[in-house]
């Protein structure tokens, strides 16, 4: 089975991104973008980033999360501390998460260390979530293999009885990390694939470098 995909053609300009209209910091940068992104009626999940970590068996993965915060230190996502994302952050906490807006034909690629957020924040969060949502955390030993869909709904059962009408905790394996960036670039379609490609590299100053990369 193949297909040629040779002939699939996309042409770029929509936008774009010049070193005079960039601000000093990044965030400020993303804060425009996201909402700008966010505010198109045909956005679906605007804060669906992937992270690609390096597992423990040497190679890199890369998967969708969703953002559910940003701040001026970076970007928190939620995850099982246990699951296979979990345990390759652990060993080797350097990651890159990336945004890809097609419809403002734009990305956002992040490369930083990813640590826990503080207790009490990930305690917040997981108050904020919906009942089901927090009874999923209980269920799922998540990335470890069972034997078929029914051991979860088994034991979603179990737990919904359990704690009907009351409040459920968060475990201790279920939590945030916040992806501290030492460099994030910012990319933007153009015709001819001539793409304006800006990136950010935090210096030992704690300023940021802005350089134009070619495309």
């Amino acid at each position: 089975m193949q297909k040629d995909l040779s002939d699939y053609r996309k042409v770029y300009k929509k936008s774009e991104l010049l070193e005079e209209q960039v601000p000093e910091n990044p965030m400020q940068l993303f804060q425009t973008w996201f909402y700008e992104v966010d505010s198109q009626d045909s956005v679906d999940e605007a804060n669906a980033m992937s992270i690609s970590t390096v597992g423990l068996d040497g190679f890199p993965k890369t998967r969708v999360v969703l953002l559910k915060k940003y701040t001026h230190e970076g970007f928190i996502f939620y995850t099982n501390y246990d699951s296979e994302k979990g345990k390759a952050i652990a060993a080797n906490p350097n990651v890159c998460i990336s945004f890809f807006w097609p419809g403002s034909e734009r990305q956002v690629i992040v490369k930083g260390t990813a640590e826990k957020v503080p207790y009490n924040m990930s305690d917040g969060y997981f108050e904020s979530r919906p009942h089901g949502s927090q009874l999923g955390a209980l269920v799922s030993q998540q990335s470890s293999v069972i034997a078929n869909r029914s051991v979860l709904e088994n034991e979603l059962g179990v737990l919904e009885e359990q704690f009907k009408g009351k409040e459920v905790p968060r475990p201790p394996h279920w939590g945030g990390y916040i992806v501290k960036p030492i460099s994030i670039e910012f990319w933007q379609g153009r015709p001819n694939r001539l793409h304006d490609r800006i990136r950010y590299t935090l210096e030992e100053s704690l300023d940021w470098k802005i350089e134009r990369l070619a495309p």
